[in-house]
């Protein structure tokens, strides 16, 4: 089910050293082309790595989070780029294609993680990308070596995630209640108290 897909769709961070071969970064960047694109302007380009020296140009230009080693870094990446001759303004087409993608892996036993902070300067040199190529998003991908799981958002409101002390990494999310707001939950107040209840809870 498509829920369940989700819901096994978390961040991954730590990877199986396991290759990923070019024909199923193409198989997944073919979701993306088919998913929604503002105006369809369709200015997304998509760079793929699945090279292990390619590869080791990228892993040190980008920040993940637990600083994982190189025997646990990605053994595939997906740059998502903004072809500035097709349109300057991408709006969140990134965002969609990103979400395909991930989900595509996540089907195919993989993982990954969309990863917003790198030196995208420094990543372009290193890469020899075009000018008219924005790096918007680097995706990571693998085989994940990482169990996550899913909490529900205690009465601290932190929402990082942590790890117990079998290492496995705890992501809290909100209840379906305190994120959904309707007219008559507004007008009466409802909503507010709902999820204050939720929080003391």
């Amino acid at each position: 089910m498509f829920r369940d897909l989700v819901l096994r769709n978390r961040s991954r961070r730590r990877f199986h050293q396991d290759p990923v071969d070019m024909e199923t970064l193409r198989d997944l960047v073919d979701l993306a082309r088919l998913s929604a694109s503002a105006s369809n302007r369709q200015a997304l380009k998509f760079y793929l790595s699945c090279d292990r020296e390619e590869n080791a140009k990228i892993f040190p230009l980008i920040g993940l989070a637990g600083n994982p080693g190189i025997d646990e870094a990605p053994t595939a990446y997906i740059l998502i780029l903004g072809d500035t001759e097709i349109g300057q303004s991408i709006g969140c087409d990134h965002g969609i294609a990103a979400q395909s993608i991930l989900l595509g892996a996540t089907e195919k036993g993989l993982g990954g993680c969309m990863v917003g902070m790198f030196n995208r300067d420094r990543l372009g040199e290193a890469l020899d990308m075009p000018k008219r190529y924005q790096i918007l998003l680097v995706l990571v991908l693998g085989k994940p070596k990482d169990t996550v799981v899913i909490d529900p958002l205690g009465d601290s409101e932190a929402t990082r995630g942590w790890f117990d002390s079998e290492n496995v990494r705890h992501v809290p999310k909100r209840s379906l209640d305190e994120i959904t707001i309707t007219h008559s939950t507004i007008a009466t107040g409802e909503w507010e108290s709902k999820a204050a209840s939720e929080r003391l809870s």
